[in-house]
């Protein structure tokens, strides 16, 4: 018995048997658990290649939002700068009109910085207007002389004057004039309070001055083709987002580019005296003795009774133009302390001086040809009486021009470092009183880049990082 117990003890553990079944149990565990491991082994994997992928494109999104907000934070800090440079620039337009333009002189633009100026790692330019002599769609820089344009506050300018402007319409001539005045008479073609009720919203007809240009919008008949023509960002020159309606190149402008609301000029002398009225016989006699002998000065105050214009005087006095410059700015055919709305024909475009009576559209052309072609001539008015030689014209144009301007816009440009920040303001300045002194101011940022193709590529060519 107890030998076959141990056989059993045996045969159960110790026989092939169980050795067999102990060995194939044994290799059915190593084939199954590599299999296993691989598998969680390559997840891991896999989870670990979607982790490192998510904090990739974490890092990128974070990296390119903190690349944004810096050229952000830079594009904020160069408006500044261009801001700043538009405040720095109003301050140098200011300085130079204390040193430039006294007594009614016009700062002539190769005399003074316009172009690009520095300030700080700003730059700053004045868009100016084209004298005739630059190329078309040339962008030019300078002050511009609000003395050249028509006002329209001038209770002297008509109906029939303003129609002559290009794009103007007789609806439009006409409400301008009714917007002006003081009354609620309606003028031929016009439009009174009755018309501005039927609007929605309604409101009331002004008769009163404008205060600014822009003010025409309000006006019955006014469209923005009308006021501004193809030069929708009013810097001049004809932009690649302009339209060319006519085809012919250049960019024809609206009325607002030969309108003004803020000429006039101070009736005194260099010195604040008061000028001499040609009408005063004894005052004109003592102003002639201090540059003529008695005899002479007789001779002129009895020849020139009866002017109602500086340029008539001159034209019935005799004198030569260099004589008449010597006392031109010392008299005046008016009383006012100021004298509103007079054209220098000095620097008036041809469309303002076709406005102009007794002038007309082919004398006025004539007029600007010869200002261009005799630059020295226009120190004075004398030489207006090479092209207008007949008395009548002379009579008719001369209560209506000037060769002296006190008021003057400064259009504002100006782009930060690397020529990012864009800023532009416009800015008119009044030298009646003697020092400069800004009685408007517009931002005109809005109505986009306004310095011209040329110093666009070449800004981005010598200014880029």
């Amino acid at each position: 018995m107890k030998v076959r117990a141990n056989f059993r003890t045996k045969g159960r553990e110790g026989s092939p048997l169980h050795a067999g079944h102990e060995f194939a149990n044994s290799d059915a565990h190593r084939v199954t658990r590599p299999t296993s491991t691989s598998k969680q082994h390559g997840s891991v994997l896999i989870i670990v290649l979607w982790i490192a992928l998510g904090l990739v494109a974490i890092t990128m999104y974070f990296g390119n939002s903190m690349s944004s907000e810096l050229r952000a934070s830079d594009n904020r800090v160069q408006s500044l700068a261009a801001d700043q440079a538009i405040e720095g620039a109003a301050r140098y337009v200011g300085a130079l009109l204390v040193e430039q333009a006294t007594n009614g002189i016009v700062p002539y633009y190769t005399d003074y910085a316009s172009d690009a100026v520095s300030v700080g790692d700003a730059h700053f330019w004045l868009i100016g207007r084209t004298d005739g002599q630059a190329a078309p769609n040339e962008i030019t820089f300078g002050l511009v002389d609000e003395g050249s344009k028509l006002n329209i506050n001038n209770t002297n300018v008509t109906a029939d004057m303003l129609e002559l402007l290009p794009r103007m319409t007789p609806e439009l001539a006409a409400a301008i004039i009714d917007w002006r005045d003081a009354n609620e008479d309606v003028t031929s073609n016009g439009a009174e309070a009755e018309t501005y009720a039927r609007l929605r919203p309604a409101y009331y007809c002004k008769n009163a001055p404008f205060d600014s240009l822009d003010e025409l919008r309000l006006v019955n008949g006014a469209t923005m083709e009308i006021l501004l023509g193809e030069d929708v960002n009013r810097n001049g020159v004809l932009d690649p987002s302009e339209s060319d309606e006519n085809r012919n190149g250049i960019a024809d402008p609206g009325i607002m580019e030969y309108l003004t609301v803020s000429s006039q000029e101070a009736n005194t002398t260099s010195d604040g005296t008061q000028k001499t009225l040609i009408s005063n016989s004894r005052g004109m006699s003592q102003r002639l003795t201090e540059n003529f002998d008695g005899r002479r000065a007789r001779t002129i105050t009895n020849a020139t009774v009866g002017s109602q214009s500086v340029l008539e005087f001159y034209a019935r006095s005799g004198l030569s133009a260099e004589e008449f410059a010597k006392i031109e700015t010392e008299i005046t055919a008016s009383a006012g302390a100021v004298i509103q709305g007079r054209v220098n024909v000095n620097t008036a475009s041809a469309a303002v001086l076709t406005c102009i009576p007794g002038i007309g559209e082919d004398k006025a052309a004539e007029l600007v040809s010869y200002r261009l072609s005799n630059t020295g001539a226009a120190d004075t008015m004398a030489w207006v009486t090479k092209v207008l030689t007949d008395r009548n014209s002379i009579s008719e144009a001369g209560p209506f021009l000037t060769g002296q301007s006190y008021q003057f816009t400064a259009d504002i440009a100006a782009i930060g470092k690397f020529g990012r920040g864009y800023r532009r303001t416009k800015f008119v300045f009044d030298t009646t009183e003697g020092r400069p002194k800004i009685v408007y101011r517009q931002n005109l940022s809005g109505l986009g880049w306004a310095l011209g193709k040329e110093t666009r590529q070449t800004w981005l060519v010598t200014a880029t990082p």
